[in-house]
């Protein structure tokens, strides 16, 4: 159980970096793919603090997949955006 959770801190303080700096690179060079990808990870981080702070950290929950697919899809909106205004 406290293994789970320091798993849990980890992969969120994890995502919570890799977002910070894909904003941070996002405000260098204003590209939509950067912020799309940085609010992916706060949002993964945002989801992995929440299980935590749920007293039986159920990651099995279809909560936390619905949140997990608003990321991705956030991630694979961008990457289709982003090849589709390189083919034009």
């Amino acid at each position: 159980m406290i293994v789970n959770a320091f798993l849990l801190g980890v992969i969120a303080l994890s995502s919570l970096v890799a977002g910070v700096f894909f904003l941070k690179f996002w405000r260098q060079t204003h590209d939509s793919l950067f912020l799309s990808f940085g609010i992916a990870f706060l949002i993964e981080a945002a989801n992995r603090i929440v299980t935590l702070q749920d007293a039986r950290m159920n990651e099995g929950n279809p909560w936390h997949y619905l949140v997990r697919l608003i990321a991705f899809i956030i991630i694979l909106a961008a990457i289709l955006r982003k090849n589709y205004e390189a083919s034009r």
